[in-house]
């Protein structure tokens, strides 16, 4: 049977999708994110192939798509975008057994393949161990790391994200055929509103009112834009989202264009993210394919078409205007508001903006309604948020939770607890988490408890931002991290206000002189109010929050800012020129560190503690380097 793919309806390609798959032995989900592909996810799949069919067993790696086709049969091996547990990739899970492994090499597939598929028994030694209790975990459901979240957007991310049929499977494109057959534009923008969805780039501003506005702007011509550029250090949400599941950043543009009046969409993916632009070229041409895009869409009068732009844009094409005038091919930097890009916006057109997270948070809603969604997060800022958990945490990742988890559940719960230096999780080392990116803010033990959303965080001086969050432990230097971002919102700074390019190159300068011992009291008084002359004055949001990071560090540990400037110490010993250099009693006495010191500042007796003298010590790190027992600090 040979059937037009624009020409079937949803039903019957889930029915379709669902003949394919329904006599498959076992299906073989292998991460091919960015991340485990760099750590040789492609490898793996190379000999999961060669191994299965020397065991005799038939492999299938690509489900046909011809209407009528016989059901599959044997395993079929597919590749998943970002399943979030990053520093265990590559990982494979095993179905319908339901089998979790982790840290995959190519080497690993003959036991795993000799082991589990033909004998059905584990591999112990790839199953994942549990922190908290040193119980190895079969399956993801009890992984401490998967189990705690709640997850929306990042649903599904085990899909095979360059299939249509399995996206269409999982519930996907009938959020826009109820938008576009059943609904108006303003029903649209209600449900929306009535939902409570908040942009998730940075801003909280609500989307359906975001949406309502452009929709007020009389004009034969309108644009949907769709943020991935992503520009925040250590930040990966975005690029996960469009490598795993493109096709819900598609629908969600689809929706905003009916909802809003507009037939164009543009996805603006910063060019650092070669995966993302493959996978979402590929995904509009598959939905141009299937008539979920392009003219007519289900039948209809609307027509709706996409086009990828790679954007050789920057941290400031965060901002709505830098960014369009990214798009239009002039350089990334921000306009004064108003007019807001509701009312001019691309090429002088109402335009909508929102980021990925948004837009692939959108079907949802419009499949299941407003209620499901406001079902959980908080009253004002309902529904979940995707965070990227990194720093000195045990378990570090892509997460999601609903608006309202506290601080302490991710660190902990999640998180896996706090390390040390050394990598080790004592349960004592907490000192901060940064949170918001380089526009937010750093927050101490006493805000563990605090519920994140929108509102909470801002009163705190930090902010949800895109959803960076670093765990810092307590053998970090405070000033040195506010000076890190500060570094980073400087070099990025577009330069076309005096606050945000010389007020932070100023910042920088103060920071600089707090760390290298030059700074005095007045240092800490002009830093602050720079900082809030930047705020007050910045042309745009990125420069308004650029010294949040100061700022909160200056609330919350304004003591290590003192240490640094009168006592001349940095109490974490990060900052080399106030390191006090000393032999902790670690030190066995082996007068290797003695024998090597170039300026002759060690003394101590054979198997005896060992002592620097601070006046002659020119920190050259010779005995810390030299020392097998981790003795040495300060240097």
């Amino acid at each position: 049977m040979s059937v037009e793919k624009n020409n079937l309806t949803l039903e019957a390609i889930v029915e379709h999708y669902g003949e394919a798959t329904s006599k498959l032995k076992r299906r073989i989900i292998l991460c091919c994110g960015t991340g485990c592909i760099a750590n040789g996810a492609l490898e793996v799949h190379a000999a999961l192939q060669a191994e299965l069919k020397k065991a005799g067993e038939s492999v299938e790696i690509i489900l046909q798509d011809e209407i009528g086709h016989k059901p599959f049969e044997g395993n079929y091996i597919s590749k998943s975008g970002c399943q979030g547990f990053c520093q265990m990739g590559p990982m494979i899970r095993i179905e319908p057994a339901g089998i979790f492994y982790c840290r995959v090499k190519a080497a690993d597939v003959p036991e795993i393949v000799g082991t589990t598929i033909v004998k059905g028994e584990l591999v112990d030694r790839l199953l994942y161990v549990e922190p908290s209790t040193g119980q190895p975990c079969r399956d993801e459901h009890d992984i401490q790391f998967y189990a705690r979240q709640s997850r929306v957007v990042l649903k599904n991310s085990i899909i095979e994200p360059e299939n249509i049929e399995e996206y269409i499977a999982s519930g996907g494109y009938f959020g826009a055929r109820k938008a576009i057959l059943e609904m108006t534009s303003e029903d649209i923008c209600k449900t929306l509103i009535d939902a409570g969805l908040r942009g998730r780039g940075g801003g909280g501003f609500p989307t359906g009112l975001k949406w309502k506005f452009t929709l007020a702007s009389v004009n034969e011509k309108k644009y949907v834009i769709c943020n991935g550029d992503e520009g925040d250090p250590g930040a990966f949400m975005d690029r996960s989202v469009m490598e795993g599941n493109p096709h819900s950043v598609l629908e969600g543009m689809a929706i905003a264009g009916r909802a809003i009046g507009a037939d164009e969409g543009i996805v603006y993916v910063r060019a650092e993210y070669p995966l993302a632009v493959k996978r979402m070229r590929r995904a509009v041409e598959d939905a141009e394919r299937y008539g979920m895009l392009g003219e007519k869409l289900f039948g209809s009068d609307f027509h709706f078409k996409i086009r990828i732009m790679e954007g050789a844009g920057a941290f400031v094409c965060g901002e709505e205007t830098a960014l369009i005038a990214s798009v239009e091919g002039k350089r990334g930097m921000p306009m004064p508001k108003p007019p807001f890009p509701a009312q001019s916006g691309l090429w002088g057109k109402p335009t909508v903006i929102n980021n990925v997270e948004t837009l692939a948070s959108v079907p949802f809603i419009l499949r299941e309604g407003a209620e499901a969604y406001r079902s959980v997060g908080t009253e004002k800022s309902p529904g979940t948020k995707t965070f990227a958990l990194t720093g000195h945490v045990a378990n570090t990742g892509l997460i999601e939770v609903p608006f309202g988890t506290t601080l302490r559940e991710i660190v902990y719960n999640i998180g896996g607890g706090v390390t040390n230096n050394n990598g080790e999780v004592t349960g004592e080392d907490f000192k901060s988490v940064q949170i918001g990116g380089p526009s937010g803010g750093c927050l101490p033990p006493e805000m563990l408890d605090m519920p994140l959303d929108f509102d909470s965080l801002r009163s705190a001086g930090a902010m949800v931002g895109s959803g960076g969050l670093v765990v810092m432990n307590n053998q970090t230097c405070m000033v040195s991290v506010a000076r890190f971002f500060m570094q980073f919102t400087q070099n990025e700074s577009c330069g076309k206000c005096v606050p945000c390019r010389e007020g932070t190159k100023q910042m920088l300068a103060m920071l600089d002189d707090i760390m290298e011992g030059r700074a005095t009291g007045e240092t800490i008084d002009l830093l602050e109010k720079t900082a809030r002359a930047v705020q007050l004055g910045s042309l745009c949001g990125l420069g308004k929050t650029a010294p949040n990071p100061v700022l909160s560090t200056l609330r919350y540990f304004r003591e290590e800012y003192e240490s640094h400037v009168f006592k001349k110490i940095c109490p974490a010993g990060e900052c080399k020129a106030l390191a006090r250099p000393e032999i902790t009693d670690k030190c066995k006495g082996c007068t290797a560190c003695a024998r090597k010191c170039p300026v002759g500042a060690i003394s101590g007796k054979v198997k005896e503690k060992h002592v620097i003298d601070a006046e002659k010590c020119i920190k050259c790190g010779v005995c810390k380097e030299v020392c097998k027992f981790d003795a040495v600090v300060g240097i």
